[in-house]
């Protein structure tokens, strides 16, 4: 083993151990591992960002926009739409739910699909009162099958695509993957709707029931006498006055109403206010600014409501600018004009001061603010909306000039007229000339995390070939598996890509394996194509897990899971990708 080749090796075990035991992002961490090499002279200074014009990057980054586009025009939510009438069979919803989210991720975003049919999913468990834990596990893993079934279905597809162009000098077409991604998530959504869902761990209630958000409980009305320190000052001197964990929700004076009042606007004496706050602040409050309590009457959820006001129930996104941040710090009321009413985590709400909680991903949150801005605001905070989000069915003229012209884009890409990347930039591109987008929308819907993380990892998978490290691995795999068949290996590159999909990100799992596949086909004297194929179905499959997907962090906690309950329905689901799509694998490309 060679100095270069042991540095390689330790640079990149570093890219998939730190991010696990530190805070440090996978992109971060792959951006200083680049560096490192490149300053050591192991990869060439010209080729060390040569991954952001890779064009696998190009095309992640393009159906990202794509996505938006499609979910602007109201093509996915018309999908979401139908399933109002499958009836309150849990494996009859199971299956529609899994079968359109597969349908839908097959096309675009795995995340976008997913963050459609969630207020869905929610919603129908709460109407047939199940608890949501049943039905978001299995949409989430659906969302990974649909991704197998089309060349841009999820980024380990795109890549390996691009990498075989490398090594064989041809790429994977559109719908190359679709008999094998086919065949599996329909044998693996069946096994969900009649048999999966029973592993499924429903042991607490989940944040998205509704139970965790009796609001009222910590709702009361509080009277503005002309004494009182608040009395003539705007809502935001109300730090100043009091140390007090309260929040001003609605102002009532004489018979007009404001919820959610602003930052600037004046409380005046008379005023009655609506504040939220447990029984110890109240007190504190009161006695701070010189309030008198008000007449006690029935306080619900429907008074922090209006015309113009709306409570909506939001899941933190791993991405969202959220994330490690507290309420005071982000400035909500003041910056985007809405109220953190509640917190919920590990299926248990948060009684510590809201705004000084650090907030993590997957906490769901209940805000308060007006009804006409919430969506962009969820949208740059990072933020989805669970069972409160209205569907939105577009213009037919709008559905199907999105659709079409991602249609034609597909068929001119699947005929081979013009390479992936620049089918899927020119729809894009399409849809901001149509304003089906605005470019603010595309340059937001673009994850650059995702971005940074390809463009970093591809020139490092290229160290990992040009330094011989990834044939040394091949090597010692074939000495380890000499008397195996081909076959045997091919499922022993499918389970390794799998475990380490679970554990990093899918992509990186992907680039690190594929020089190792090809090495190993190579040494046996076979087609790649088997062992590629393989690598790029075990990037797609991180089931066992919450942290080897964004997928399966987003219904985490609207689910009430814990860390441990995914490998109870994603170890049997693995193994049946396994029993069924290595004979397709061979069967569609033979050794």
């Amino acid at each position: 083993m060679t100095p270069q080749i042991l540095t390689v090796y330790l640079t990149v075990l570093s890219i998939l151990i730190v991010p696990i035991i530190s805070r440090l992002r996978y992109d971060l961490v792959a951006l200083l591992g680049l560096l490192l090499l490149s300053i050591l002279g192991i990869i060439p200074s010209d080729a060390a960002f040569s991954g952001l014009g890779h064009p696998a990057v190009i095309t992640v980054a393009a159906v990202l926009v794509i996505t938006r586009g499609l979910r602007n025009a109201g093509v996915i939510d018309l999908l979401a739409r139908w399933l109002g009438n499958v009836g309150e069979n849990l494996s009859v919803q199971l299956a529609a739910l899994c079968g359109l989210v597969g349908i839908a991720s097959a096309f675009m975003n795995n995340v976008g699909a997913l963050a459609v049919f969630m207020p869905v999913a929610i919603r129908m468990a709460r109407r047939s009162e199940r608890s949501p834990a049943l039905y978001l596990m299995p949409l989430a893993f659906a969302a990974h099958f649909g991704g197998m079934m089309t060349l841009i279905g999820t980024p380990p597809n795109i890549i390996m695509s691009t990498l075989r162009a490398e090594y064989v000098g041809e790429p994977f077409r559109m719908f190359d993957f679709f008999p094998l991604g086919l065949g599996i998530a329909v044998v693996s959504i069946a096994f969900i709707s009649l048999v999966g869902w029973r592993l499924v761990p429903v042991r607490r209630t989940s944040a998205s029931s509704g139970d965790l958000f009796k609001i009222k409980d910590y709702l009361s009305e509080v009277r503005v006498p002309e004494s009182s320190a608040l009395a003539g000052k705007p809502v935001r001197a109300l730090r100043n006055i009091t140390e007090a964990d309260v929040l001003i929700v609605r102002i009532r004076r004489g018979d007009q109403r404001l919820p959610a009042p602003a930052g600037f606007e004046t409380i005046h004496a008379g005023d009655i206010l609506m504040v939220r706050a447990d029984a110890d602040h109240l007190a504190t409050f009161v006695r701070d600014a010189g309030l008198t309590l008000a007449e006690a009457r029935p306080l619900g959820e429907e008074a922090l409501q209006s015309d113009e006001i709306t409570l909506v129930e939001a899941v933190v996104t791993p991405d969202s600018r959220m994330v490690r941040r507290t309420a005071r710090n982000l400035n909500l009321r003041a910056r985007h004009g809405i109220n953190l009413l509640a917190v919920s985590r590990r299926g248990a709400r948060l009684r510590a001061e809201l705004a000084a909680i650090q907030l993590q991903a997957g906490d769901v949150l209940l805000l308060q603010g007006y009804r006409s801005l919430m969506q962009e605001i969820l949208q740059v905070l990072g933020l989805l909306p669970l069972a409160e989000r209205e569907i939105q069915i577009g213009r037919p003229s709008r559905i199907l000039l999105a659709a079409g012209t991602f249609a034609l884009a597909m068929a001119i890409s699947a005929v081979g007229l013009l390479p992936v990347q620049i089918t899927m930039m020119a729809a894009a591109a399409a849809m901001v000339l149509t304003r089906l987008l605005t470019m603010r929308e595309a340059y937001a819907s673009i994850d650059w995390r995702i971005i940074v993380l390809l463009g970093a990892m591809l020139p490092l998978g290229g160290a990992m070939e040009a330094t011989g490290g990834a044939q040394l691995v091949a090597d010692q795999i074939l000495r380890l598996g000499s008397n195996l068949a081909p076959t045997a290996m091919v499922v022993i590159i499918l389970g390794v890509t799998m475990f380490l999909s679970d554990l990093v990100n899918n992509a990186a799992a992907v680039v690190l394996m594929a020089p190792i596949a090809a090495g190993i086909a190579q040494g046996l004297g076979v087609s790649l194509d088997p062992f590629l194929i393989a690598v790029t179905i075990g990037g797609s499959c991180a089931f066992l897990t919450p942290i080897g997907h964004q997928s399966n962090v987003l219904v985490l906690e609207p689910g009430g899971y814990e860390f441990g309950d995914y490998w109870r329905l994603g170890l049997p689901v693995e193994l049946i990708i396994i029993a069924v799509g290595t004979p397709l694998v061979l069967l569609l490309w033979p050794l």
